[in-house]
């Protein structure tokens, strides 16, 4: 069955214009392209400007690492490639696994599935290597994917391996029957100890990689948040999305004024500044997939499953300094 997923299929190359944002300046031109274009993993975009086949303001860049202007022009050419997946032997965190389905911890910088533009490295990948069964429900394209989570967002991810486990996972998720719970590290000092966001969500007009609250195509979107830890400068947050909208907790998080560390796209800055304690901002966003709560599609039987929190955001919490813990 798996063997469906190895037929290869090429298509024209395509020229991307990218506009740098004011909140993007700074930014290492490898960063920039990696946030803009998510399907592509960073060894693939620097391979890219290795090639020449970056721009920016209409000269060849000179490399990976260069510093982007605000309003500067980027292009790149992008050879669009639709190409199913291989299985490929990489490690995979499986947190519980039995003849219907599979909870895996997905790291950050990993890509949920294949698709223009990335072909390897993805979650999809490694899963196609570690199990010999997947379901087919979702499409060829995305065996087992019942759901997904951003390239910059590390947790817990639910796997079907067969097509009724994963009709009756997807319906548990449209139902909202499915408790997912997050952690997250934003900035600024929310005030309420408690609270829900209720507000649509939709994709930007004018910069077609984001999404955003409200907009003639925005769908109903909700998510609840309680505060963990109040930092003088940040605000640790568990957030638990009702809805499963492109993006849902960054942009709801950020319309309060308190977008994710490391979120530079929604808001976040690109340095951070603590008095004697001054560093540039992390490499992904400070959201983890910590746990999903749902019944067992076969057994009906109540099923929790969580994943701890990644070394480098562990690390990066223990580091803030002590004096600006308020709990």
């Amino acid at each position: 069955m798996l063997d469906a997923f190895r037929v290869k299929r090429h298509s024209p190359s395509e020229t991307l214009a990218l506009t740098v944002e004011a909140e993007e300046a700074g930014l290492r031109l490898d960063v920039f392209l990696a946030r803009r274009l998510p399907a592509w993993s960073r060894s693939q975009i620097q391979k890219l400007i290795r090639s020449g086949l970056v721009t920016v303001d209409a000269r060849i860049a000179a490399k990976a690492g260069e510093e982007i202007a605000a309003d500067s022009r980027v292009q790149a050419t992008l050879e669009k490639e639709s190409l199913n997946a291989d299985p490929e032997d990489i490690p995979l965190k499986v947190l519980y696994e039995d003849d219907d389905l599979a909870v895996v911890d997905k790291p950050a910088g990993m890509v949920t599935h294949t698709g223009a533009g990335i072909a390897h490295g993805t979650l999809v990948n490694a899963l196609l290597h570690h199990f010999s069964q997947l379901s087919l429900a979702g499409g060829e394209g995305r065996p087992g994917i019942v759901h997904r989570l951003d390239k910059n967002t590390s947790g817990v991810i639910l796997v079907a391996k067969n097509d009724d486990a994963h009709r009756s996972m997807s319906a548990a998720f449209k139902g909202r029957l499915i408790h997912k719970t997050y952690l997250a590290l934003v900035h600024g000092r929310v005030e309420k100890m408690e609270g829900e966001i209720s507000a649509p969500i939709g994709r930007d007009s004018v910069r077609r990689f984001r999404m955003r609250t409200g907009g003639a195509a925005s769908r109903e979107a909700l998510t609840r948040y309680r505060i963990l830890c109040r930092y003088s400068t940040f605000t640790l947050l568990e957030v638990s999305p009702q809805t499963g909208r492109t993006h849902q907790i960054r942009v709801h998080l950020a319309s309060l004024g308190h977008p994710i560390v490391g979120d530079v796209t929604y808001g976040a800055p690109g340095r951070l500044g603590i008095k004697g304690w001054e560093r540039t901002t992390l490499s992904r966003t400070f959201l983890h997939a910590s746990s999903l709560e749902f019944q067992h599609p076969r057994t009906g039987r109540p099923m929790h499953l969580g994943a701890p929190l990644p070394a480098e955001l562990d690390i990066f919490l223990r580091n803030l300094p002590a004096a600006e813990q308020e709990r």
